[in-house]
């Protein structure tokens, strides 16, 4: 074999040297100080290659219990988080495996666009195929989310002024028109809507249910009943209630943190300035309370007797994060920078080894240590499909990757 000649060595030799110094400019672009925030995506990455493998071909991921990997079909509230995930982890990445795997799950998804019995269709489908719209501009895609709206609206009443949470049903007979604080995250479908097909009814509903829930879910101090009951004949309210929280009066922290996200995203939106008052006024509430935690991780509800010995949400803390980061673009540079400091604690501490679970532990899932339902003992300190959600949109816009 023909030799090169020193100086030639020399020369290759300091090219590669110059080469991997570029390429770890590149991949710690996102500055010195937010590596451990792209070293928690790739982490993120590699649970999800891993819980693909895991999850049928027909089924969504839900949870991870006793060793056992809980899925649900695609008319669970929480089908549309999964592929919604792989399509931020593409973002992310550029991997067209996350893609790939997104959009056989959509596929599946799909026919969830007439299901008229659920509230929750924006999580369903605008976490879904409206990220993938997003990403990819296909039109099948946004045609999901205008027959998603239209069944999305079919279920509001303009005496209540609301989108009814859950239809009659045995377990919930105690309430004649429930309406739940998470129903706030179902509007942002129906402003994006509103404003991509020019359907200015799809706004209007977004905004008196907003109005509606802003005057009968809130208490003076910002925080929020779980559920409101309607008298469906009168508009008037019946009841004010939890299912998910403590007590009635308690602050369920998931309940906060959906009522934090959706006004937020109303104020995107609307520009309407009493709802930036109220999503900073809940924020302030959230970081302002006595038992919040130093690391920023809330207990499952904040008026729970047994804190500090109380079970931690990192789904609450994953959706808390994510708004904070929005919301911080809204508001005086002081405030700012106090919701981009509590955004930044709890996603460090999220991302450290007491909630981010490594090489193929947690049956895929990304984040440890959420509460589903703890009232029904259901999904109590387990992973949970919306907190890794949650957590990924917030690392993909704490390092500006993500627009809103």
């Amino acid at each position: 074999m023909k030799q090169l000649p020193i100086r030639n060595i020399r020369i290759f030799t300091l090219s590669v040297l110059l080469l991997s110094i570029i390429s770890c400019k590149t991949k710690s672009s996102a500055s010195a100080g937010q590596q451990w925030a792209a070293s928690a995506l790739e982490t993120a990455g590699q649970q999800y290659r891993f819980l693909a493998k895991e999850t049928p071909p027909d089924r969504f991921p839900k949870t991870f219990e006793k060793g056992k990997l809980i899925t649900s079909s695609s008319d669970w509230w929480c089908s549309g988080f999964y592929p919604g995930t792989l399509l931020y982890l593409y973002k992310a990445s550029g991997d067209p495996f996350f893609l790939k795997e997104a959009e056989k799950k959509l596929t599946v998804l799909e026919k969830e666009k007439n299901n008229k019995t659920t509230h929750d269709l924006g999580f369903m489908m605008f976490c879904s195929f409206g990220n993938a719209y997003k990403i990819t501009s296909l039109p099948q895609y946004q045609e999901v989310i205008n027959t998603s709206s239209h069944s999305l609206i079919s279920r509001f009443n303009p005496v209540t002024g609301t989108i009814r949470s859950w239809d009659a049903a045995p377990w919930n007979s105690q309430w004649k028109y429930p309406v739940i604080i998470d129903n706030m995250m179902n509007l942002e479908m129906l402003l994006w809507a509103a404003d991509h097909f020019r359907n200015p009814e799809f706004k209007a509903v977004a905004l008196k249910h907003a109005e509606t829930t802003l005057k009968n879910h809130f208490r003076p101090d910002f925080s929020s009943y779980h559920v409101v009951s309607y008298d469906p004949e009168t508009g008037k309210v019946e009841k004010k209630n939890t299912d998910q929280g403590y007590a009635d009066g308690s602050a369920w922290a998931r309940g906060q943190s959906w009522g934090l996200y959706g006004y937020t995203v109303m104020y995107r939106f609307t520009k309407k300035p009493e709802f930036l008052k109220q999503a900073q006024g809940i924020a302030d509430f959230i970081l302002n309370h006595p038992n919040l935690p130093a690391d920023k991780i809330p207990y499952w509800d904040f008026n729970d007797p047994s804190v500090p010995n109380a079970k931690r949400d990192a789904s609450a803390g994953a959706v808390i994060a994510s708004a904070l980061l929005e919301l911080k673009t809204y508001v005086p540079k002081l405030k700012s920078r106090t919701y981009a400091q509590a955004a930044e604690t709890m996603l460090k501490t999220l991302s450290s080894p007491e909630y981010l679970a490594r090489n193929g532990e947690n049956g895929g899932f990304i984040l440890r240590h959420s509460v589903g339902n703890m009232p029904d003992k259901t999904e109590v300190d387990v992973p949970l499909s919306y907190a890794d959600y949650y957590y990924v949109e917030a690392l993909l816009r704490y390092l500006g990757k993500s627009s809103y």
